[in-house]
C-alpha cells in the first residue's frame, strides 16, 4: 500500500486498489476527486486558484494548481485508462474554506469552488458529493479501491463523504 500525496498545485492518480490519494491543510484550497468505480481508478488535484489567466507557465509545472486547468487534466488522465463517458466516475469536492480572509474580500474559497463547478459543467460534469465552505480547514485521504473519501479538520473531527 502507497500513499500518494498531492500537494499545492499537484495531481496523483492511482489504479492500484491498495493506494491512497492524500491531501492536507485544504483552507481556500479544493481537492477535486475523480474516481470511477470499475476500474478501481481515483484521482486527486489539489486545487489553489481559479483561473491560470496570470500563470507564467505555473500550468506545465503544477498542473492542479488551477481550477481551469486541474479538471482538464484529470480528464486527460481518465481517457488514457479508457473512460469514454461522465457516467463511469464519481467526482467529489472538498475545502474551498474562507481562512485568513475574514471580510471575505478575497473569497478565494469560494471563487475556487464556482470554477470547479463551472469548469466540470462545461465537460457535462458534477459532483455527487462536496464538503465546501466554511472557515476550517480540511485534509483528504481517498480509497483507491472503495473510492471512499474521508475528511479530517482539526476543528471537527474526521467524516466521510
Amino acid at each position: 500500500m502507497a500513499t500518494l500525496i498531492a500537494g499545492i498545485g499537484e495531481i496523483v492518480v492511482s489504479k492500484n486498489p491498495d493506494d491512497v490519494l492524500k491531501t492536507v491543510a485544504l483552507g481556500s484550497c479544493v481537492a477535486v476527486i475523480f474516481w470511477a468505480p470499475k476500474l478501481k481508478l481515483a484521482g486527486l488535484a489539489h486545487v489553489a486558484l481559479p483561473d491560470s489567466a496570470a500563470a507564467n507557465g505555473r500550468t506545465k509545472k503544477l498542473p492542479g494548481y488551477f481550477a481551469d486547468q486541474a479538471v482538464p487534466y484529470l480528464i486527460r488522465e481518465f481517457k488514457k485508462y479508457g473512460i469514454t463517458s461522465a457516467t463511469q466516475v464519481r467526482i467529489k469536492l472538498a475545502g474551498g474554506a474562507q481562512i485568513m480572509d475574514p471580510n471575505g474580500t478575497f473569497n478565494i474559497g469560494k471563487r475556487n469552488v464556482l470554477a470547479l463547478r463551472k469548469i466540470l459543467w462545461k465537460y457535462r460534469l458534477g459532483a455527487i458529493a462536496e464538503d465546501v465552505g466554511g472557515n476550517y480547514s480540511r485534509s483528504v485521504v481517498v480509497d483507491v479501491k472503495t473510492g471512499k473519501v474521508k475528511i479530517s479538520s482539526p476543528k471537527k473531527g474526521e467524516w466521510e463523504i
